[in-house]
């Protein structure tokens, strides 16, 4: 049994998921991660041009809410200027009711900023919120492009794991050792054409069985000084080996 195969039969059993073994076969591997990374990408790209076209939209309105409350609110102003000064003229000689319209005029002056401010912080609070979603999404979004690019690593590596395994004992039975003494991880895809591998070399070794039983029953027969039954054994073993070549 060679070194490499010993290592293989030594190893298999007890072969524990490391960091550095998930990416057994980087080509196959990162090619499949990196088209579902793509595709995540394109994903995450359509909704994120959506949501921040939908909230750029209501950032617009409310933006065009407060600008039209601001010019009402000026020409609130202009008005309530020119009633005070029309009251003062026509009012002169009575003070309280001069006194009484200026306190009504400067509360609802007031009210009126009141409102002009509580629509230009509803818009600056809408405009935040638009800035703290759009972040949150771009963040949630890169989490899942990456996300799905490890995920994608490591279901690949559920295949690639038993693929470079079966490289190794195919390279092994070429050699010409089938004692195969070999198994999957769990979770490992392929089982059964691991087992069906396993299986070949189980009928292999069972051939190899038959023929060596044969030669030892013609080393006998030629020690016996029998070559007829050696011969005959000799045979058979030919026949087996050329019905495999195919010759």
């Amino acid at each position: 049994m060679t070194t490499s195969a010993r290592a293989t039969a030594g190893h298999t059993g007890s072969y524990r998921r490391r960091l550095r073994n998930y990416l057994l076969d980087s080509r196959f591997q990162l090619k499949y991660a990196g088209f579902l990374v793509v595709v995540a990408l394109v994903i995450s790209s359509i909704m994120g041009g959506v949501l921040y076209a939908t909230t750029r939209a209501m950032v617009g309105e409310s933006a065009k809410v407060v600008d039209e409350s601001r010019k009402a609110a000026e020409e609130s102003r202009k008005v309530s200027s020119v009633t005070r000064m029309n009251v003062r003229d026509l009012a002169s000689e009575s003070p309280d009711l001069v006194a009484e319209f200026e306190k009504e005029a400067d509360a609802y002056d007031r009210a009126l900023a009141e409102h002009e401010k509580a629509v230009a912080d509803q818009q600056a609070l809408l405009v935040m919120r638009q800035r703290l979603m759009i972040g949150s999404l771009v963040g949630g979004l890169s989490l899942m492009v990456v996300a799905i690019g490890l995920f994608g690593i490591y279901f690949t590596h559920r295949v690639a794991g038993p693929v470079h395994k079966m490289k190794r004992l195919l390279r092994q039975v070429g050699e010409g050792d089938l004692r195969v003494e070999a198994r999957l991880r769990r979770g490992d895809e392929l089982k059964g054409f691991f087992d069906e591998f396993t299986r070949m070399v189980a009928g292999l070794r069972d051939l190899d069985r038959r023929q060596l039983e044969e030669v030892e029953a013609a080393i006998q027969a030629l020690e016996r000084g029998d070559r007829g039954d050696a011969a005959v054994s000799l045979q058979r073993v030919r026949r087996v080996i050329r019905d495999a070549i195919g010759e």
